[in-house]
């Protein structure tokens, strides 16, 4: 268990990261695995369905479509566990929550790309 000291270091560090994502983006979570004595690093892609939460309870849920079968993840944003997310698409939605998408399948459950974000993510850089 950690201690609050090592929680609000975990806190600080990721806060510096910035990263920014929201309800409909498609980002890549890289998450550590722990088998035996072995530490691993696993990838998760899909889209982001749900942000619930404030400060250190903060989740997200990130759904894929894995060999026809959807899969959902619930991630804490503060872990340790999670090293890196990327964010691959930004996302045009209406809703907080993309509930809806369990039921849709194939071209139905795509999200339209956000043209505007990507616009200025390339002049920030």
């Amino acid at each position: 268990m950690l201690s609050l000291n090592e929680i609000q270091d975990i806190v600080n560090i990721k806060k510096d990261f910035k990263i920014h994502f929201q309800v409909g983006d498609q980002i890549k979570v890289y998450f550590k695995l722990f088998e035996d004595n072995k530490e691993k690093l696993q990838i998760f892609d899909g889209i982001v369905i749900r942000i619930r939460g404030t400060q250190l309870s903060k989740t997200f849920t990130v759904r894929k479509i894995s060999f026809g079968i959807g899969v959902e993840k619930i991630f804490p944003l503060y872990s340790p566990c999670i090293s890196k997310i990327e964010i691959i698409r930004y996302g045009k939605i209406r809703r907080a929550k993309l509930y809806y998408l369990r039921k849709l399948t194939g071209k139905a459950a795509r999200i339209i790309e956000d043209s505007s974000k990507i616009s200025n993510k390339r002049m920030k850089k």
